[in-house]
């Protein structure tokens, strides 16, 4: 059985008025959570469905629809609220989605019509969840999959990670350990539970351990879309909730920082703030130390279940990333790039497992101190996490960028920070010199239309000069050379993002 669900009846017996999940509309008990995902469970399996999708905002239904789910043993597919209508079309016929919950409906039979996939009337589920069947075609997916999470999407089209309940529970296991969460505790959702690292770390670690888990929804927190927050409602949620723990990503953390620094009141009561989803500047994690804030850094990936190591009240140094969870092994290759095992995925969709036992290449480069904390050093391929722990390819901005006529050539970035900013080389033609470089800026404008919002460009630079060969800005195949462009525009780059 899973160690979840076995340890929400043990808690609906030892303490059933205990609050489990908190939000502005409800309050439900140990009791009534147990009985509610007992009852959607049986619901579930007499649909028949296959795989599920579920598009619904954080709130105690997530939870009720993810543990029934579980319950039933039907593969779930959680929709990032930020994916792109073409990359949630991919999503579904790709796992082979035949059914969708969702609190939207009239807004999920739209984008539907407008992905051409055939549905049926959307059916009333549980309060205020429908249910809405789909066609599409059936798929293969390994054995004892659970959860397939697609990441924020490097590339137009992210892939799906397959992963089993035991793998997850593994991690939520570890992390309530290293956490110290017990049932005092309060945990605030401000990420979406479709985000791994939530959904594990903010939903299944703290109902292992009984904890009340505060979910008031992402415009509750402050959240929009992929990277806007209002940090008036995101300082109002860490009071209102009198909570003790939380995940942040980099940029709430700076969000927090900023504003304790100007004289808003800290919240008193966090004692566990794990940071994660992209790197933290150290120079962060010190203006944190010097508030008194409790912030602590962790480092993982969702074929790893989400959370490899994470620092603790125990065992912390700041400007590493923790100590490996008790379940993770790890190795570096030669080039120092870290390989991990432990409660692995089973594969992703469409291709072959990676091999049970097998060391799985995280594709960012660090290493283990004498006293057993890992450090990152960086990423080994071109890919970037942004502050609001995005991935994104430059390559496929660029790609968008350089259709439009205006562009003749074009270099993205954003590591770790809140938006991504294009050093651009405008065509022949284009006049990049006009005031507000109205060619450019539309041009801009039209690339970001058929992107996600957190691979959007909101700031661009004007090249000096074309970049090729000769001046040591492109390669002779045609591809810009990243580390050298940076160089050559950091400055101008580093102004952009100051001055916002």
């Amino acid at each position: 059985m899973s160690l979840v669900l076995e340890a929400l009846e043990g808690h609906a017996k030892a303490c059933p008025d205990r609050i489990a999940l908190d939000c502005a509309k409800a309050s439900i008990t140990y009791r009534t959570l147990s009985t509610a995902v007992s009852t959607m469970a049986t619901a579930l399996q007499q649909t028949g469905a296959r795989a599920l999708a579920l598009a619904v905002d954080n709130s105690p239904a997530w939870a009720v629809a993810d543990l029934a789910c579980i319950k039933a043993g039907i593969p779930l597919i959680p929709v990032p609220h930020f994916f792109s209508p073409a990359q949630i079309g991919h999503m579904l016929a790709h796992a082979g989605v035949d059914a969708i919950i969702t609190d939207r409906p009239d807004s999920m039979a739209m984008l539907l019509d407008g992905l051409s996939i055939a549905q049926q009337p959307s059916k009333k589920l549980s309060g205020a969840l429908e249910l809405i069947a789909i066609s599409t075609p059936a798929v293969a997916l390994p054995d004892a999959c659970a959860k397939i999470t697609f990441t924020s999407g490097s590339t137009g089209e992210p892939k799906g990670v397959c992963l089993t309940q035991a793998a997850m529970e593994t991690v939520a296991t570890s992390l309530a350990d290293a956490t110290g969460a017990c049932r005092d505790d309060r945990h605030l959702s401000l990420l979406p539970y479709a985000t791994l690292l939530e959904n594990i770390g903010g939903l299944y670690a703290p109902l292992l351990a009984g904890v009340t888990i505060v979910a008031p929804g992402m415009a509750g927190v402050g959240m929009s879309g992929a990277a806007g927050l209002d940090i008036g409602q995101f300082m109002a949620a860490l009071h209102r909730s009198a909570a003790t723990t939380c995940i942040m990503i980099p940029q709430m953390l700076h969000a927090l920082i900023a504003a304790v620094e100007q004289g808003a009141e800290r919240p008193s009561a966090l004692r566990y703030i794990a940071v994660g989803g992209a790197s933290v500047s150290p120079v962060l994690l010190e203006r944190a130390e010097a508030l008194g804030l409790p912030v602590f850094e962790g480092y993982g990936l969702s074929e790893a279940a989400s959370v490899v190591a994470v620092n603790s009240n125990n065992d912390c140094k700041p400007g590493s990333v923790g100590k490996p969870l008790p379940h993770v092994e790890l190795k570096f290759a030669e080039d120092g790039e870290i390989l991990v095992r432990g409660s692995l995925f089973s594969g992703y969709l469409g291709d072959v497992t990676h091999g049970e036992g097998n060391y799985w290449p995280t594709g960012d480069i660090g290493y283990l101190d004498d006293d057993g904390f890992l450090f990152l050093s960086g990423r080994k391929k071109h890919i970037f996490i942004t502050a609001f722990g995005r991935n994104v390819s430059p390559e496929w901005v660029e790609r968008e960028l350089s259709i439009e006529p205006a562009i003749a050539q074009c270099c993205v970035f954003g590591e770790a920070h809140p938006f991504n900013v294009a050093v651009i080389v405008a065509r022949q033609g284009a006049d990049s010199e006009q005031v507000g470089g109205e060619q450019i800026d539309r041009a801009v404008a039209a690339a970001n239309a058929r992107l996600p919002d957190y691979a959007m460009v909101c700031r661009w630079i004007v090249a000096d000069e074309a970049f090729s060969v000769a001046n040591g800005l492109w390669t002779g195949t045609g591809r810009p050379r990243r580390g050298h462009i940076f160089k050559a525009y950091a400055e101008k780059i580093d102004d952009t993002y100051k001055e916002s």
